[in-house]
């Protein structure tokens, strides 16, 4: 019976690791083009090849994030704090779109805002389930403050 629970445990905790890498597959069909070495960029912009390791890791934060909430949430805290979840990975995905294939950092600017605001919500819902769940965010949240600032940065000097 242990062994059974384990495996299933195991099973969902890889689940929801996989959940969270599904914005990663914009990167399938939406590549950095000419474009991106034109726009005018600061200083302290990171090196391109930072972003596979940084994004590699915050995915897999986020997908047991996910994990821990729903694991230790109850079926009717489970619909807001999912519906949030599930927000946050589309609108992630989004920018992606907006600013590499739309060449728009002025939308990917706003949805990146927004993407910044479900996260917030999302660690005050999964904080209130599991701090250990809201913990595991908090790498998600930094880097996209530091990805805002970036986005921000690159409107305004282009």
């Amino acid at each position: 019976m242990k062994n059974s629970t384990t495996k299933k445990r195991l099973a969902t905790l890889i689940l929801f690791i996989l959940i969270a890498f599904l914005p990663s597959a914009t990167a399938v069909f939406v590549k950095p083009d000419g474009w991106y070495g034109t726009l005018l960029k600061p200083a302290w912009t990171p090196p391109g090849w930072i972003f596979g390791p940084v994004w590699t890791f915050l995915y897999c934060t986020i997908g047991i994030a996910g994990f821990i909430a729903w694991m230790h949430s109850r079926s009717r805290q489970r619909f807001f704090a999912f519906t949030l979840f599930g927000l946050q990975l589309i609108s992630n995905a989004l920018w992606t779109v907006l600013f590499f294939q739309l060449h728009s950092p002025l939308f990917a600017l706003i949805d990146i805002l927004i993407l910044l605001t479900l996260i917030i919500a999302l660690i005050g819902v999964f904080y209130s389930i599991s701090k250990k769940a809201a913990f595991f965010l908090l790498p998600y949240a930094i880097w996209v403050v530091f990805a805002s600032y970036l986005n921000i940065m690159i409107f305004l000097m282009n």
